[in-house]
């Protein structure tokens, strides 16, 4: 390899992308399934939020995006007043669009729509509710957290505060999973995340529902 072909290929690669899922909101802990619905953080989120921003301040990032439902924006907002950095707000960042299934408990999905959701735990292309396709989903987000990582200086960080569902297609077409892995990659709790660094293949995960002991998932992905 030449002098000029190995920094281009060094180039860019300690990069680094943190995945954050929102607080808790009041229906994350009635196992109501969100979605696009608008829901808010719970004061229990908010806390979670202030407390993750500051562990997410110690590694100094250099730009933040978030989804525009209050619930993401909100925790995003604790982090850029500890940063001073400006949140840039995208809808390709919302959860999953799930139809019907928004609004709805886990036992009443299960109850009324328990095929569709089994299908779904298999891996198959299930639009539940009738809504997007997890495929779908990656489509819209993994492009905008790839449009903004690009913009990162060399070994530069970049926080994506997001939702479970969301979070978890865009690191399954990030790291070039098919989608019927995806599922393998767990939930996240409230306000934890997950870390992808650049190297010479690609991304790679390098943490996975960090930020707190084991909690239980509570929400659309769970």
């Amino acid at each position: 390899m030449t002098p000029g072909a190995e920094q281009a290929d060094r180039k860019g690669r300690g990069r680094r992308i943190i995945l954050w899922r929102h607080g808790q909101t009041s229906w994350n802990v009635e196992r109501r399934f969100q979605g696009t619905t608008d829901v808010e953080l719970t004061e229990t989120g908010l806390g979670q939020a202030r407390r993750a921003a500051r562990l997410l301040a110690s590694l100094k990032p250099d730009a933040i995006i978030a989804s525009d439902l209050q619930r993401a924006a909100r925790t995003a907002a604790e982090l850029a007043a500890l940063t001073g950095l400006e949140v840039t707000h995208d809808e390709g960042l919302r959860e999953t669009y799930a139809g019907v299934w928004q609004g709805l408990t886990h036992d009443e999905i299960i109850a009324r729509y328990g095929e569709e959701y089994g299908a779904w735990k298999r891996g198959e292309a299930v639009r539940r509710g009738g809504g997007e396709l997890e495929t779908e989903v990656a489509d819209r987000a993994a492009p905008v957290v790839l449009r903004h990582a690009d913009k990162l200086p060399e070994n530069g960080t970049l926080v994506v505060t997001s939702h479970g569902g969301t979070i978890r297609t865009t690191i399954g077409r990030l790291l070039g999973l098919e989608p019927r892995h995806w599922e393998s990659l767990g939930g996240l709790s409230n306000c934890c995340w997950s870390v992808l660094g650049e190297g010479a293949r690609g991304w790679r995960l390098l943490e996975h529902n960090a930020g707190t002991l084991p909690e239980p998932v509570l929400g659309d992905d769970d």
